[in-house]
């Protein structure tokens, strides 16, 4: 199933509005000299890591430790990217090194 012209150009100018929305709403919501909310400040500190939790625990939910090679390259490529961050505290650095120790 195909989409014609018209709307695909509807398609692309809904997502390009999402986009621009996204980005502009919160410029509007919080003006440059108003002071940011304690809820919206209390957001940015504690969400980063939320999602970083989430992200691992989604990563590692279908490790079988029962079977195969009972998630070792998991553990080890986990401790390659926490002590790399704790050592150098370079987040590219531990991120990309934890994904090829994986990967090897």
């Amino acid at each position: 199933m195909s989409m014609t012209l018209f709307e695909q150009i509807i398609t692309i100018g809904m997502v390009v509005l999402g986009t621009m929305a996204t980005r502009f709403v919160p410029f509007i919501i919080f003006p440059p000299g108003r002071s940011t909310p304690n809820y919206v400040s209390y957001l940015g500190r504690v969400l980063p890591a939320a999602t970083l939790g989430m992200l691992v625990v989604y990563c590692i939910k279908d490790v079988s430790l029962i079977s195969g090679n009972h998630g070792i390259p998991e553990i080890i490529s986990i401790g390659v990217v926490a002590f790399l961050h704790i050592w150098k505290r370079k987040m590219l650095l531990s991120l990309a090194s934890g994904t090829l120790v994986y990967m090897f």
